[in-house]
């Protein structure tokens, strides 16, 4: 089971391309499965546009504005095992990230993912220290995927 790669569905519901494969995407969820001690089973990456992410964020989150990504995890794993989710990512929103970043493409759209898994296997970004936390996660999971 391990050695198995978690199931990564990924839906573009905009008209920008995604520079993301499922099987690269794959491939990162068992990286950092594997060193964060932790297994996906089913995980839902959905790209919409600003307008779905403010209602999403509205609707669930009571929050009226555009962000980058919303995670939703569905299981009631308590040990971090066959983590099931689906992570909203907002494709425009990215895009503009990059730009402000002076980052590829790719390179933020990938962030971005690795981002939500780690909100999908437990890391919040509430307070200072949580995002350096993950900042520094996800760096660290970026450089592993760009030696991949």
């Amino acid at each position: 089971m391990a050695d198995e790669l978690p199931d990564i569905q990924i839906f573009n519901q905009t008209n920008l391309s995604i520079p993301l494969e499922q099987s690269f995407c794959e491939a990162v969820a068992k990286q950092l499965a594997d060193k964060e001690e932790c297994s996906f089973n089913f995980v839902e990456v959905v790209y919409v546009d600003e307008d779905k992410i403010v209602e999403i964020n509205s609707e669930h989150l009571d929050r009226d504005y555009v962000t980058d990504i919303i995670t939703f995890r569905y299981d009631d794993s308590d040990l971090n095992q066959d983590i099931e989710g689906t992570m909203f990512c907002c494709a425009p929103r990215i895009v503009e990230q990059a730009q402000e970043f002076n980052e590829s493409k790719e390179r933020e759209f990938l962030r971005i993912y690795i981002h939500g898994l780690l909100h999908l296997t437990g890391y919040e970004d509430q307070s200072k220290e949580e995002k350096e936390q993950m900042t520094q996660k996800e760096e660290s999971y970026l450089n592993m995927a760009d030696k991949g």
